[in-house]
This record gives structure tokens, sequence and C-alpha cells, in this order.
């Protein structure tokens, strides 16, 4: 049965890798046996995460700067993780932010932004990565991080997440319209945690562990996510356990999607 999940011999490139959800998938894929390699924009925030990484659990993750949202830079990432890691099975897709805009007075600059970095660079990781997959034989495995709020908006008069639940709404057909398109070899699924204290979320909510989980009293988990709770989803949907599940989001939510 731990066949199933073990990924060793595996090679993984987690986009968005240097913090939060990202950064606690790419450690999760490190215990099963995955070799990890790890992306995002800035080079310092990479290098955190390296050392945080190996703190906690002795993996050492390889490290690739670059703007998914650049298509010569998913290129570049795509070379550089085969040329150092020999090959690549499972790509993760964690990369974006959140601007908060009341509807009727959303800047078309940050809307342009969020579009950029939540859909348009996973399309551009897909179509390389999936092209990849596809023209070496690979068994390949993607997994989108989505949200929720890609199928439930907000409440309370929306809170400003227009954009935010217009871009994971994207990413929920992206995944199901690449899982067609790079079947039957490749599976896409996603993952759409709920509300999850990530370094995003710092200053957002409160300090105390105690006062933050008030806010999900009303879900059956009675508590908020944190970017661990995402760690066996990733590890189930990069392995052998979940070779029959495609074109499908696992919801990390404490029930929230259940109850309302």
């Amino acid at each position: 049965m731990t066949d199933l999940f073990d990924l060793t011999g595996k090679k993984a490139v987690v986009v968005g890798g240097a913090g939060g959800i990202g950064q606690a998938i790419a450690e999760g894929l490190a215990e099963a046996g995955a070799q990890v390699m790890i992306s995002s924009r800035k080079q310092p925030s990479l290098e955190r995460a390296q050392g945080e990484i190996r703190a906690n659990c002795g993996a050492d993750v390889l490290i690739h700067a670059g703007d998914a949202a650049k298509e010569e830079d998913v290129e570049a990432l795509l070379a550089d993780a085969v040329g150092r890691m020999g090959a690549v099975d499972i790509l993760v897709n964690s990369q974006g932010f959140n601007r908060k805009h009341p509807g009727t007075e959303f800047p078309v600059e940050d809307w342009d932004a969020m579009f950029d970095a939540n859909v348009k660079s996973l399309m551009l990781t897909c179509k390389h990565f999936g092209k990849y997959f596809k023209d070496n034989e690979v068994h390949g495995k993607i997994i989108n991080v989505s949200s929720v709020r890609g199928i439930r908006a907000v409440g309370n008069g929306g809170m400003g997440n227009v954009g935010y639940c217009a871009t994971k709404g994207a990413v929920e057909m992206l995944t199901k319209a690449y899982a067609s398109d790079l079947g039957p070899a490749v599976q896409v699924n996603a993952i759409g945690p709920t509300i999850t204290y990530t370094p995003m979320m710092v200053g957002l909510l409160p300090d105390d562990e105690a006062t933050r989980n008030d806010i999900a009293k009303a879900m059956p988990a009675q508590r908020i996510g944190y970017p661990a709770d995402c760690k066996g989803p990733a590890i189930f949907l990069a392995s052998a356990a979940s070779d029959f599940v495609t074109g499908s989001t696992i919801y990390p939510d404490g029930g929230l999607t259940a109850v309302g």
C-alpha cells in the first residue's frame, strides 16, 4: 500500500515554491522521496525556502529563479530542471497572488497582473511541461493550486475578491481542459484550499491562532487551513495512487464546500 504513495525516483518542479502552500508541497514531495526543484521570481526567497526545507526534513531542493508568466523563463526552467535532475515527472503550479478591490473600482493594471500570475503562467507551464511529457512519453502529473474561491464567491459584499475569484475559476477550467488535452498518459488535477494562513495572509488575519480559527467556526473542521494541509493531497495527486484521477479538484477546505 505504501508503494502507491512512494515518490522515490520521481523528479518534481514546484513553481511558486518559495513560500506558503508551494513550499509546503515541495517539502511534502521531498519527504515522499521525490527530488524537487522549486522556482520563484526572487532568488533570496528561494534561498530562504531552500534552507527551511533542509532544516525541516533534511532534503536539499534545487532552486531556479524566473517569472512563469514569461514564456522564455518557463522554457529556461524546464531546460534547467531536465539538465540538473535528468527528467521531470511532476509539475506543481502554486504561483499567484491576490489584490483586493471593490468590483466597481478594480484597476485594470491589477486585473491584468493577477491574470498574468494566476492564469497565464499556469497555461505556459502546462503548455511546455505538458509537451515535454508527451514528447518523451512520460507518465506525468500536473497539480495546479486553485482555491474554493474558484467555485464559491465570497459573501459579505465580496470583500474585494472579484479578481481572485475570477482567476481561480479560470484555474478550475484550465485544469479540466488540460486534463482532456494531455490525456491519457498525463494526469492534470488541482488542489483548492480554503482560507489558509500563508505569508500572503499575515496582517490580514489575526495573529492569535484561536482568534483566527473563530473565523471558521461555521465549518465542520472549525479552523482555518495551514500550508501543511495541502501536503497530503499533493502527494496523492503526484503518486500512482491517483493514476485514474484527472480533471478533478481536491478541496482541503475543512468542509466549507460541504456546508455553504
